[in-house]
C-alpha cells in the first residue's frame, strides 16, 4: 500500500473556526493513524485578502492544538505551476476563454430557469471566431473555463458512499479569473497532484467540486485521490454556523479556556456513532477513528458541549501539570500543591481559579440569611484566626454545635455561606486550612 498524504488547506483570510478544525482534524487522524504524511498547505492566491496575520494564527491554532504537520506549503509561491497546467490544458483543448461579463451572466441564469432548464453555462464562448475573440479581448478581459465531458461522473466517496453527478449539470468551472487569479480549484488539483495527495477529507458543500476536479486531475494526467465528504455543522437548534461568529473561532474558544484536549474530543466523534469521551492524548483521539463511522445527516453543535470535557480535562490533571499557571496567580510554593486539590474539583477552566485563590487569600464577604445572623455571629466570635490546622472545620463546628445545639445542614451550610460567601465549594476541611482571611469576630 502507497503511503497516506493528506492536507489541510485553509485560506489565510480570517481565523480559523470551529468548521476549519473539523476538516483539519480529520485529515490529520487518517494521516497519523497510517503513519503518512499531513500537509499544511495555504490557500493565498487571492492576495488581496490573504494576509500574514492569519496565515501566524493558523500556525498558532494548529500548534496549540497540536495538530502537527510534516510540511507547509503556500500556493502563493507556486504560480508559475499552476500557468503550467492551464497551458497544457489549453493544448489538449480542454481550456477556453469566455467574455461574458457577471451581469450577462446573470441574464442567461434567469432566462434558464424561467424555461424550466438547469441554469448551465451554454459554451457559447466555444462559438467564437477569431476575430470575434480579438475584438473582445480589446474590451474586456477574458476568464478561463475547464472545458468538462459531459459524461457521469462517479467514485466511492469514503462517508457518504457511492456518489455520481451528471457533468452535462454542471456548468464549465472557471479556473482563472478575468484579473488573471488562478482559483482554488486549478490550484488545488494541481497541488494534489504535485503532492501526492492520496485521501481528501473535506465539507460536504465541495461534492460538486470534486467531480470537476476529478476530471481535471485526469486531463492532467493524474490519479484522483479517495474523496470523502464530512456532513455540515449546525448550531445547536439546527441553525446555519456562520463562519464569521467570534464565539466560534479558535483563539475565542481558547481565550474562553476551552482546553485542546476536550475540543479534539469532541470534533473526532461528533456525528459519528460513536460516544463523545474525553481523550486526553492524540493517539488515543487517533485509535478510535473511522470515517466509515460518520453519517451524512446535518450534524449539530453547541460549543456548551465543550465545557464538561473541559472540566474532566483539567480534573485529571497533577499539580505538576498546572504549577505554572498557580505560581503565576501567587500561590505560595508551600500552598500550591494542596490548593491545587482542593481548588481543582471546583472549576470548569483554569481562569476559574483566580476566583478560589482571592477567596482564600482576601477572604470572602459572607452571605448570612437573616434567621441566622445571630447563629453565625455567635460562630465567628468562637472562631479563632489563621492559619488554621487540618482539623480547624471539625474543630469549630464541633464547639458552635456544642454552644448552640445545631447540627446538620442548618449547622453547616450557614457557616460555609459565612466563610466563602457561596453555598457550595470544596471540602470545607481541605478548604480552612488555605484561608488567609476570615470575616471579623461580632
Amino acid at each position: 500500500m502507497s503511503k497516506i498524504v493528506t492536507r489541510f488547506a485553509p485560506s489565510p483570510t480570517g481565523f480559523l473556526h470551529i468548521g476549519n478544525l473539523r476538516t483539519a482534524l480529520f485529515n490529520y487522524l487518517i494521516a497519523r493513524k497510517s503513519g503518512g504524511t499531513f500537509v499544511l498547505r495555504l490557500d493565498d492566491t487571492d492576495s488581496e485578502r490573504s494576509k500574514q496575520e492569519y496565515i501566524d494564527a493558523i500556525q498558532e491554532d494548529l500548534d496549540w492544538l497540536g495538530l502537527g504537520w510534516d510540511r507547509i506549503e503556500q500556493q502563493s509561491k507556486r504560480l508559475d505551476r499552476y500557468a503550467e497546467a492551464a497551458d497544457r490544458l489549453r493544448a489538449d483543448g480542454r481550456f477556453y476563454e469566455c467574455f461574458e461579463t457577471p451581469t450577462e451572466l446573470d441574464l442567461k441564469r434567469k432566462k434558464q430557469l424561467n424555461m424550466g432548464r438547469p441554469p448551465v453555462y451554454d459554451r457559447a464562448a466555444l462559438a467564437l471566431d477569431d476575430a470575434t475573440r480579438l475584438r473582445l479581448r480589446a474590451e474586456r478581459e477574458g476568464y478561463w473555463r475547464f472545458l468538462l465531458d459531459q459524461t457521469r461522473i462517479e467514485w466511492e466517496d469514503g462517508i457518504l458512499g457511492p456518489l455520481s453527478i451528471d457533468a452535462a449539470s454542471v456548468s464549465d468551472p472557471v479556473l482563472i479569473r478575468a484579473d488573471g487569479q488562478v482559483l482554488y480549484t486549478l490550484a488545488s488539483v494541481v497541488d494534489d497532484v504535485d503532492m501526492g495527495i492520496s485521501h481528501v477529507v473535506r465539507g460536504s458543500d465541495h461534492v460538486t467540486n470534486t467531480a470537476t476536479q476529478i476530471q481535471i486531475i485526469e486531463a492532467l494526467g493524474g490519479t484522483p485521490p479517495a474523496f470523502a465528504h464530512h456532513s455540515l455543522l449546525t448550531g445547536s437548534r439546527g441553525e446555519a454556523l456562520s463562519k464569521r461568529l467570534g464565539v466560534l473561532s479558535l483563539r475565542d474558544l481558547r481565550a474562553q479556556g476551552v482546553t485542546p484536549a476536550s475540543l479534539l474530543s469532541l470534533m473526532a466523534r461528533l456525528g459519528s456513532s460513536q460516544p463523545v469521551e474525553l481523550r486526553l492524548t492524540l493517539d488515543e483521539i487517533a485509535e478510535g477513528f473511522d470515517l466509515s463511522q460518520f453519517g451524512a445527516a446535518p450534524t449539530k453543535f453547541d460549543a456548551e458541549d465543550l465545557w464538561p470535557l473541559t472540566r474532566a480535562d483539567l480534573q485529571a490533571r497533577s499539580h505538576e501539570a498546572v504549577a505554572d499557571e498557580i505560581a503565576a496567580l501567587g500561590v505560595p510554593d508551600e500552598l500550591a500543591p494542596q490548593f491545587w486539590e482542593v481548588a481543582r474539583e471546583n472549576i470548569t477552566r483554569m481562569p476559574d481559579l483566580a476566583d478560589w485563590w482571592a477567596l482564600c487569600r482576601d477572604g470572602a464577604t459572607p452571605v448570612i440569611d437573616p434567621e441566622d445572623a445571630e447563629f453565625v455571629a455567635e460562630a465567628l466570635r468562637l472562631l479563632p484566626p489563621p492559619p488554621y490546622g487540618t482539623t480547624a472545620w471539625k474543630d469549630w463546628t464541633d464547639a458552635v454545635k456544642a454552644a448552640t445545639g445545631r447540627k446538620g445542614k442548618a449547622l453547616f451550610m450557614p457557616l460555609r455561606k459565612a466563610l466563602t460567601g457561596q453555598s457550595h465549594g470544596p471540602d470545607m476541611a481541605a478548604l480552612m486550612p488555605l484561608l488567609q482571611k476570615v470575616p471579623a469576630r461580632g
